[in-house]
């Protein structure tokens, strides 16, 4: 039997913690320029994944 593939756009995005899976913020990529010092700060880390996208994360990341 072939192996079951993990979705690689979601294994670049997502990392498995304890609590959950952990994701960086969106609109931090580029044409940075024109976005305010303060809203680049605020997007600035990361935050968890929320318990109704739990279960979609875990389908795409299966062999994590």
């Amino acid at each position: 039997m072939p192996k079951i593939k993990v979705h690689s756009g979601a294994a670049k995005r997502f990392k498995k913690t304890a609590a959950g899976y952990k994701r960086k913020s969106a609109h931090k990529s580029h044409i940075l320029t024109k976005m305010t010092t303060k809203r680049k700060r605020q997007l600035r880390g990361t935050s968890q994944v929320h318990e109704s996208d739990k279960v979609l994360v875990d389908r795409m990341l299966r062999n994590c």
